[in-house]
């Protein structure tokens, strides 16, 4: 299995699913080998974690800084490069990089015994289509997230678009997170609909509780009666911030008791900060920065409702953690969590109006909130990595039966 992340450490959601499905692969008896970009400090009993070397034909046992990072653009990635933030053993580009890994992958593949092979997403698919030609082993293609969901459909970075496309037309098998994703892979890059499969992203619901601590300045507004809804997630295009600070507006004209929690980063929170000054909203706005942890937990226990306003979202786990934490959810229609929530709001991200009532609607009658709460905890509860897992294994066992769909 080639990933680019792996808690601790990772940038968002494609870590946790990486985490998530492995321990659940392991506890129904597959043996999973995990490899990553680079030397990092982790472990995990579920998994054998394997790191490329900085040469063409051995190992490395140094823990190798870097700036990589799932989300990370090319832009991002040659700006770190230009203030001389990384070792030489790194690539000029996010690209060349891609390539780096893509390269080691064949000594990799050399090395290990293994019967299928499954990459995460574009960073890994030229690893895995590497491994595929040495070994002639199956490949399973993972879309977590396409270009078409971190762009909106607009200005594709033709690269991107071409790693994708050519992962997915080499792999025996696509994999994706929801339905909304299978279509957008049918439609943008001309895959059989055949040849994808969709496995929704699960939770480990042990890990959440509606009981315990608030986060303490959100305890004491709560304490002088104000509302708190959250947005959670990395604050780019995808994310539809923009449409969060609207809402916003809307709300307070109506309820000026309610502040909004923004719980992340990313390259569009200057232009949102800028948003939020010029509608005269900043005293109702709080920025912690990215969470995890207790501390995010402590904010999920605060919040009355959480808004997840995504422009396009493959899928979105973060709707799940915030229910088994206490908080009703709001989400756009343009996500694939949704197919599995019928017990949460919907509304198309560009609907201020609508968004806004429901907010609104939740804020207002305690009897709505626990209703929603009481119906989509059972479904958030049954959305399991064992159950993505098992699915995944049946997968594996067709493709090492007969390689189908070229």
């Amino acid at each position: 299995m080639f990933g680019w992340e792996f808690p601790p450490h990772n940038s968002g959601g494609l870590g946790v699913a990486c985490e998530g499905l492995v321990n659940a692969l392991s506890k129904i008896g597959a043996h999973v080998t995990f490899v990553l970009p680079k030397k990092v400090e982790v472990s995990s009993s579920a998994c054998t974690i394997v790191f490329p070397s900085d040469s063409e034909s051995s190992f490395d046992v140094r823990y190798i800084d870097s700036p990589l990072q799932a989300y990370m653009t090319s832009v991002e990635y040659e700006e770190h490069i230009r203030k001389g933030g990384s070792p030489g053993v790194y690539g000029k580009s996010l690209f060349e990089e891609v390539e780096r890994y893509g390269r080691q992958a064949g000594e990799i593949a050399k090395r290990e015994k293994f019967d299928v092979i499954h990459a995460h997403d574009w960073l890994s698919f030229p690893a895995g289509m590497t491994a595929k030609r040495v070994s002639g082993k199956p490949l399973v293609a993972h879309i977590h997230a396409t270009e078409y969901d971190r762009t909106g459909g607009r200005h594709l970075n033709q690269q991107v678009y071409d790693v994708e496309r050519r992962g997915m037309s080499v792999a025996d098998k696509v994999v994706t997170v929801s339905k909304f994703t299978k279509d957008i892979v049918q439609a943008h890059y001309g895959v059989h609909p055949d040849k994808i499969q969709v496995v929704h992203n699960g939770i480990n619901s042990y890990e959440y509780s509606d009981t315990g601590t608030l986060a303490p300045m959100l305890a004491r507004l709560k304490k002088k009666g104000n509302k708190i809804v959250l947005f959670a997630g990395r604050i780019t295009l995808q994310k539809g911030p923009d449409y969060f600070v609207k809402l916003a507006k809307r709300v307070i004209e109506k309820n000026p008791k309610v502040y909004f929690v923004v719980s992340g980063s990313g390259d569009m929170e200057g232009k949102m900060l800028q948003e939020i000054a010029y509608n005269g909203l900043s005293q109702h706005f709080i920025f912690t920065g990215f969470l995890r942890g207790e501390e995010f937990h402590q904010v999920y226990r605060a919040s009355d409702v959480y808004v997840m306003c995504s422009v396009s979202e493959p899928f979105g786990i973060i709707p799940l953690e915030s229910i088994l934490s206490g908080a009703p959810v709001l989400i756009s229609k343009q996500t694939g969590v949704g197919e599995i929530l019928s017990h949460a709001l919907k509304s198309d991200f560009w609907d201020i109006d609508d968004m806004a009532d429901k907010v609104l609607a939740v804020l207002s009658h305690d009897s709505l909130k626990k209703e929603l709460l009481v119906h989509s905890k059972r479904e958030a509860t049954a959305a399991t990595w064992e159950r993505a897992a098992e699915k995944c294994l049946q997968i594996y066992e067709q493709l090492t039966r007969s390689v189908v769909y070229n």
